[in-house]
């Protein structure tokens, strides 16, 4: 077969096949989170589906290479490598329909889950190489220089694909286009393999067949729909939606991270507070506002930036820094959420352990608020005990650390590793739940304020709904509730968070 009727370099071949594998497994990840989270349960299913897909692929490939291997059947497996990219955006919509089954676990689940919708295209895309080194296999003294400029170039090939992808594609075209300039891309490598002189009549009625398959999935995933933004902005981090959301008299504006209310927001009134753990961090805190009317505060995470503002509006003379690892949401926060460009916050886009590190000037704040926790996508190097060092060196003698997280009463592990661990760097630590029936909750709020000096909540009393109020648990309750597990201090070395939210993580996906 003379390879050269249809010119083609097997380099940029295999560039171009191994950074479509690389853009769509950094994809996934972000398909994935508004339904899944984003988790290590979740990126661990990602690559492994990937990964078997390819390999999957490899082994296919040789076996094809070896029968039918030709420039129009490697432009065959491009086009059905289009088609199946396409179907991603199918199957992640249609699998996003269903709760997870009672009898099948967790880890189970996520792995067929995200295999149902990634493995597909990786295995087709696995196929390419095998049949490239085969065509490319003109002079067996040199075959092993042609194969590993080949796999070179594919490696090449998947690192830009990354890098393209995390910096660039998703925040700049959204997942939804960045899966469809990948099928174009193999569909036009497709066309141009399968219009090869030689067969010019077989080939046109290939490539009709193909155009033909290539509408028709678009017209079953609907194109409006296929381009219809389900994130207002889609960063390098969350799938950011805002809504306006009436609430008696008042009208906030509602930002949802990936899967999660972040924040309720008034634009007219910063000081009108809806979400319960904010109205906790307001009552927590008055005592020390009344006798310090200029406040150091740093904010772990700003999101929609409500309590920030709320701070700002009170006591508009404080020092306020917030550490917000998203550009995108802050720019959100600016446009959308009342937040003023000429704000006197100190405002920093990078995570907050970095940022803290940087800060040189031990007992700088009086307080400090995490609110970086994204449901069950915790940042798990911001609940170690050697963050909580951090915070306790940049605290005051009397400063605060208030911070929220989620987790399920009636099993609580994450909660109760996580209490441990502050009590492992400051001396009193309260845990204040969202409702009074948190026991029974399998997925509650709790807001912790850890301190080195006594703090007394014992008047605190927070309206949360219209039965339930928020009550701190005492010390007795809460060191019953503590003995129910073997003590688990999370540590950089050691922090299973994922692991210890998987029973929530399951919880919110049974049907």
């Amino acid at each position: 077969m003379r390879l050269r009727d249809r010119p083609w370099n097997p380099y940029i071949v295999v560039f171009l096949s191994s950074a479509c594998i690389m853009v769509i497994e950094l994809v996934a990840s972000r398909l994935v989170a508004p339904r899944l989270g984003v988790s290590l349960y979740t990126w661990t299913s990602v690559i492994g589906v990937i990964l078997a897909g390819i390999s999957l692929g490899n082994y296919v490939g040789g076996r094809l290479a070896d029968r039918f291997g030709s420039p129009p059947f490697l432009g065959l497996i491009f086009a059905l490598a289009s088609l199946g990219s396409l179907a991603i955006l199918l199957l992640n919509n249609i699998l996003g329909t269903f709760d997870l089954p009672k009898s099948i676990p967790l880890i189970v689940w996520v792995v067929v889950d995200i295999a149902g919708v990634f493995f597909l295209p990786s295995m087709i895309l696995g196929c390419v190489s095998p049949i490239v080194v085969k065509l490319s296999l003109t002079d067996l003294q040199r075959s092993g220089t042609t194969v590993g400029k080949i796999y070179a170039w594919s490696s090449v090939g998947s690192i830009v694909g990354t890098f393209a992808t995390g910096f660039y594609l998703i925040s700049l075209f959204g997942t939804k286009t960045v899966v469809l300039m990948v099928a174009g891309l193999q569909m036009l490598l497709a066309v141009w393999f399968l219009s090869d002189v030689r067969g010019w009549k077989r080939a046109a009625g290939a490539v009709a067949v193909l155009i033909a398959l290539f509408g028709g999935t678009i017209g079953l995933l609907s194109w409006r729909n296929l381009l219809a933004r389900e994130c207002r902005v889609e960063t390098n981090y969350f799938c950011v939606k805002v809504h306006d959301r009436e609430v008696g008299n008042s009208i906030f504006r509602e930002l949802v991270l990936d899967r999660l209310v972040h924040s309720y927001t008034d634009l007219n009134d910063p000081t009108n507070l809806q979400y319960g753990y904010e109205k906790t961090y307001a009552e927590v805190i008055r005592p020390v506002m009344q006798r310090r009317p200029t406040l150091d505060a740093f904010f772990i995470g700003g999101g929609g930036y409500t309590f920030p503002r709320y701070l700002e509006a009170m006591l508009p003379q404080s020092h306020l820094v917030v550490a917000e690892i998203d550009p995108g949401v802050t720019e959100i926060a600016h446009e959308l959420l009342g937040l003023a460009r000429d704000t006197r916050m100190q405002i920093t886009n990078l995570d907050a352990r970095i940022v803290l590190e940087m800060q040189d000037q031990p007992d700088s704040y009086d307080l400090v608020f995490g609110d970086a926790f994204n449901d069950y996508s915790v940042p798990f190097h911001l609940t170690t005990r050697e963050f909580d060092q951090m915070v306790d060196r940049l605290l005051r003698e009397d400063g605060l650390y208030v911070v929220n997280i989620i987790d399920g009463g009636k099993r609580g592990h994450f909660l109760r590793a996580y209490v441990r661990t502050l009590q492992q760097v400051f001396a009193h630590v309260a845990v204040i739940p969202s409702s009074r029936d948190w026991r029974d909750a399998s997925r509650m709020t709790f807001v912790l304020v850890a301190s080195q000096r006594p703090v007394d909540l014992s008047e605190l009393s927070i309206p949360s709904g219209p039965t339930t109020e928020s009550q701190v648990l005492s010390a007795e309750d809460l060191q019953t509730y503590l003995d129910q597990e073997p003590p688990l201090i999370l540590t950089d070395e050691f922090v299973p968070v994922d692991n210890l939210l998987a029973p929530v993580f399951e919880d919110s996906h049974r049907g």
